[in-house]
């Protein structure tokens, strides 16, 4: 763990102190900041699911292909939490998400429901075996989704345990029967692996032999299998001979490699090191929009870079410390400090494109007013309230700590900052819940079950604690009805809600990247950098 130093908090002080004060003096406003805020062009959605194949050429068979992530892979296992994008490589996935958040067929042929969602018949396509010759069946996707029922800690358990029952009607065939009419059903068969999904199916083989360890093991019906891993250093995976897409994967092997530091991670692509980077940071983003040499697969989604309060204790169990903390960050400052001049600011859950967003939760939320955060400090602490608080993050996040320091030391509030290594942060802090403010990207394709995961009581994703019946219902509302008009409505309720209360402190919209060299084709992606691996392949001769 880390610790920012006062001497870090003065010098940052002053700096920021010093852009607030040129910017405030060039817009004569303290409102929400515009897209892009601080005076650099807005970052704009770029190829935001993948290339276009019709313009892109014959693919070529053959060549590896090397991918740079943040972090490293913790496990193989869909039930256990952690982002692995390697996992849809090994295993595929029964359904796919499309543009608009809704779920198309991918290993599964069909998934209908004849009674509003209340029972859902998931037929597979015939002819699909694992990567070890046992056939992908109906039985083979009720023991995986039995799975997540039974453990506690799987990601896509909350939705899992809305199945009351399931059933093999034939071989190729499964009957899903849920406790209430989930209209979103399909949608939880194609998330991406850190959101949690039913849609990746392990071979029922493998399970008997390996079991809890089956991480390490995994064996799917997907374009790769798992040739080697070396944690720390790289994850192999090589073609899969067997797969069910004819001529498909076009590449031998793909090579993953954790590169957690931002800057190394960037020169790696840039100098040819890695063909692909998982990009995560605004600074990654900016940089490779402006490079010739590199092509770029980006969409900001809904959601973004946001604060969660810890509802459990205080001081952020009382609603004029979590307006104090929004009212005093400059977002313009932010942006002129450490995004280039092109911090996308975020003022509610939904972006303005989306139609589940509303102005009146943009209206909702408080503007960047000093004075005003000042006079909600001051009245907590009259009350005999302590204003001194942690903000706990990741080592990747420092400056962006000390940003935070400075700003709300200017209100009052005393900080202490302190960082840890991704893994120290998932386990001693989010998942403790051991924090005053924390960070986190929540970037995502579709409202269900990202949205019940955020905000639900209860939820995955939900670390902070917040919990409100009101939102409850109209997250159940949303996710239950096959009717667009009353989905629209309730999540527009939930925007609205959320942002009166302060659910979580919004900041930017996310940076989530796939930076490729130019000689890569065939990229078919979800917002949140999750890819589908059959379809990649290597422009290059010889």
């Amino acid at each position: 763990m880390v610790q920012v130093s006062g001497r870090c908090l003065r010098a940052l002080g002053a700096l920021v102190m010093a852009i607030s004060l040129v910017v405030l003096a060039g817009c004569g406003s303290a409102g929400p900041p515009a897209p892009g805020a601080g005076g650099g062009s807005a970052i704009e959605a770029v190829n935001p699911f993948g290339g276009d194949p019709a313009t892109e050429g014959t693919p070529k068979a053959g060549g590896s292909l090397r991918v740079g992530m943040d972090r490293d892979i913790a496990s193989f296992d869909p039930t256990v939490q952690n982002a692995n994008p390697a996992a849809f490589a090994v295993y595929d996935s029964l359904m796919k998400l499309t543009s608009d958040g809704g779920a198309e067929p991918y290993l599964a042929q069909s998934m209908d429901t004849s009674d509003g969602g209340l029972t859902w018949r998931m037929t597979l396509r015939p002819g699909v075996m694992f990567s070890d010759g046992t056939p992908l069946d109906a039985n083979a996707v009720i023991l995986n989704v039995q799975r997540h029922i039974d453990k506690p800690t799987s990601p896509a358990r909350l939705t899992a345990q809305r199945i009351a029952s399931m059933r093999a009607v034939d071989p190729m065939t499964v009957e899903f029967t849920l406790d209430s009419p989930l209209g979103s059903f399909p949608v939880v068969f194609a998330q991406p692996t850190f959101t949690g999904t039913l849609g990746m199916i392990i071979s029922p083989a493998a399970l008997q032999q390996y079991g809890d360890d089956i991480g390490r093991h995994p064996v799917g019906a997907g374009p790769f299998t798992l040739a080697e891993w070396v944690p720390g250093s790289h994850v192999k995976l090589e073609r899969n001979g067997s797969y069910w897409q004819q001529g498909k994967p076009y590449l031998d092997e793909l090579e993953f490699r954790p590169l957690s530091d931002t800057e190394s991670r960037y020169a790696s692509v840039q100098n040819g090191d890695v063909d692909v980077i998982l990009a995560a940071y605004n600074t990654e983003l900016v940089r490779a929009l402006q490079e010739p040499n590199l092509n770029v697969y980006y969409g900001p989604g809904d959601s973004g870079e946001l604060l969660y309060f810890n509802f459990n204790r205080a001081p952020f169990t009382d609603r004029r410390m979590r307006e104090a903390v929004v009212r005093a960050l400059d977002l313009r400052g932010l942006s002129a400090s450490l995004y280039n001049n092109q911090l996308v600011t975020a003022q509610s859950l939904f972006g303005p494109e989306s139609p589940y967003h509303t102005d009146a939760a943009t209206q909702a939320w408080p503007s960047f007013d000093l004075e005003r955060a000042k006079q909600l400090v001051d009245e907590y602490r009259a009350e005999g309230g302590s204003t001194s608080i942690t903000l706990k993050s990741t080592t990747a996040r420092g400056q962006f700590g000390e940003f935070v320091q400075a700003q709300l030391a200017a209100v009052g509030i005393t900080v202490d900052v302190q960082l840890y290594d991704l893994a120290q942060y998932s386990a001693q802090v989010v998942q403790s819940g051991d924090f005053d403010l924390t960070t986190t990207v929540s970037s995502f394709d579709s409202p269900y079950p990202a949205t019940e995961r955020l905000f639900g009581s209860g939820g995955s994703a939900n670390y902070g604690k917040y919990s409100n019946p009101q939102v409850d219902a109209l997250l159940a509302e949303a996710a239950s009805t096959a009717d667009e008009g009353a989905r629209t409505k309730a999540y527009q309720q939930l925007e609205l809600l959320v942002n009166q209360e302060l659910a979580v402190c919004w900041l930017s919209r996310a940076y989530l990247a796939t930076v490729t060299r130019t000689d890569v084709k065939g990229v078919d992606r979800y917002l949140s950098r999750d890819m589908f691996y059959a379809s990649l392949w290597l422009d290059r001769s010889g």
